[in-house]
């Protein structure tokens, strides 16, 4: 009696086991059912990758676009820098060539005073110590000589003032060359004499007035003695 009870414990037992396994298989399948996507799920997440890929394609292809108009405005304002810098050297050049043709001079042998200059043993550069204008700075005031800024026609000029009882003898030079003579010689009383030449200079070629060895000029307060020159054109 006591073995069939308990041999039907025992059944009971392994029944309610079996029920209780069978019932944990079923809500273990129904997790793994519900944590797979079904295929229309997947499809729509397809369907909203393919729209935001679109949509990134056509902001990098209108980024493109702009940074190629960026580079097209880019490449114009360094045309127009272009331009302008060479509009710049242009209006440089043209008004460095206008300042090279305005080229004038004028000048009296002593500033302030009367007096003689010479004679001395050889010949001697005149230097002209009054400068009345000096357009160019061509004129050297400290050597006396004229230095040509630009090739071109130069017209010169020379007033000389003397005495008696001693020649007056001056000469204009183009670098070695000299090109004319201004001479006087009287017994008594003061004289002027004077001369010019249009000569074709290059640039960088010098004149000058030298007094011969032996003469003398004189000048005063009136500025007898004077040397001028201004450029004609340029060549």
């Amino acid at each position: 009696m006591e073995i069939m009870v308990f041999f039907s414990l025992f059944l009971l037992v392994c029944s309610v086991s079996t029920n209780q396994t069978e019932a944990d298989n079923e809500i273990v399948e129904q997790q793994i059912s519900n944590q797979q996507p079904c295929p229309q799920d997947i499809h729509a997440v397809l369907r909203e990758l393919t729209v935001s890929v679109a949509v990134q394609k056509e902001q990098i292809a209108n980024l493109q676009k702009e940074n190629q108009d960026h580079l097209t405005k880019l490449k114009e304002l360094d045309r127009h820098e272009t331009e302008l810098d060479r509009q710049k050297t242009e209006i440089d050049q043209l008004k460095q060539q206008l300042q090279d043709k305005q080229v004038a001079f004028s000048t009296s042998l002593l500033d302030k005073s009367t007096g003689n200059i010479g004679p001395f043993n050889i010949d001697t550069t005149l230097i002209f110590k009054q400068v009345f204008i000096n357009i160019g700075n061509a004129y050297n005031p400290h050597t006396g000589i004229f230095t040509a800024p630009v090739r071109g026609v130069y017209h010169f000029e020379c007033h000389v003032y003397g005495s008696a009882d001693i020649m007056t003898r001056v000469a204009l030079f183009k670098n070695g060359e000299r090109i004319f003579i201004i001479f006087e010689l009287q017994p008594s009383h003061f004289w002027t004499s004077s001369n010019g030449a249009s000569l074709l200079l290059e640039a960088g070629d010098h004149i000058f007035l030298r007094l011969s060895a032996d003469a003398r000029v004189r000048d005063s307060e009136g500025h007898h003695t004077t040397f001028s020159g201004h450029l004609l054109f340029t060549m």
